[in-house]
């Protein structure tokens, strides 16, 4: 009975897990380009009671007995499915169709990741400096800020499919500005480290950062631009998951209820 407590305990502890995560999913349902998570499980040590077992002629089982001794959260995983692309009519706004990340430099000069494409251009003493809604410059293929003069008219900048930049010349014709977006890829995006801001940082897990513009191997990502990508959270699913622990946690519960009661009348006994 000692043991059905602790094992009820750790069942309750990992479904408060999944319900933290859960919740923290529906928090995100409208942050842009946020990724799903998911809690996953792993059962615990089993305590053998008797290594081989007996039938009542006395002839081995193949089997012997064994009890479990709970569970625990192996991992939370996050699911890097394509999310919807909403319409905004914000010239510098953009949306990833593809497996890549925006590239951005962070204050304290580290390299970051990131799939919210809500940029803008920023004056800065070096001229017009793109950036992200935290004022983090977006970095081009060769890892570069991308910066262009403060003669340059923002709103006659126009970008490709690519990330190219293209500005009309004095006889009104377009041409490119040398400069491309750098979109990266991960050969494991789910083990990339998450930090505040929506942006995400390169661990062991996540392989090495692949350039798109660089890695033929690579299935090329398109720019969209004027659109940003939503979550990938369906609330329906996230609701019935809620259900799912909550009823989970509670049949937890009803098992601590049910041991310390037999607890109670054994100790009652005479």
């Amino acid at each position: 009975m000692i043991r059905s407590l602790w094992t009820a305990a750790s069942g309750m502890t990992a479904q408060q897990m999944n319900v933290d995560t859960i919740s923290n999913n529906l928090a995100n349902i409208n942050t842009t380009a946020y990724k799903k998570e998911s809690a996953e499980f792993k059962s615990l040590l089993y305590q053998s009671i008797q290594e081989q077992s007996y039938d009542n002629n006395g002839d081995p089982k193949p089997y012997g007995i064994q009890v479990g001794l709970g569970v625990k959260n192996s991992a939370i995983t996050s699911k890097y499915t394509q999310g919807t692309l909403i319409e905004t009519g914000n010239d510098l706004d953009f949306a990833i169709e593809g497996n890549g990340f925006f590239t951005v430099r962070t204050a304290d000069g580290s390299t970051a990741y990131t799939r919210d494409g809500s940029f803008q251009f920023s004056i800065g003493p070096e001229g017009l400096t793109l950036s992200d809604s935290e004022g983090n410059p977006v970095l081009d293929t060769q890892g570069n800020a991308i910066v262009l003069g403060l003669d340059y008219n923002v709103s006659d900048i126009t970008f490709d499919e690519v990330g190219e930049l293209y500005y009309p010349n004095e006889q009104g014709t377009v041409t490119s500005l040398n400069k491309r977006i750098g979109i990266v890829q991960f050969n494991n995006p789910a083990g990339l480290l998450k930090t505040s801001n929506s942006l995400l940082k390169e661990t062991d897990a996540s392989g090495t950062p692949r350039m798109e513009a660089e890695d033929v191997a690579l299935k090329q990502s398109k720019i969209r631009q004027r659109y940003l990508e939503g979550s990938n959270v369906q609330a329906v699913d996230e609701i019935v998951n809620l259900i799912v622990a909550q009823r989970a946690y509670e049949m937890n519960s009803k098992i601590i209820t049910a041991s310390d009661e037999m607890l109670q009348q054994a100790n009652n006994l005479r």
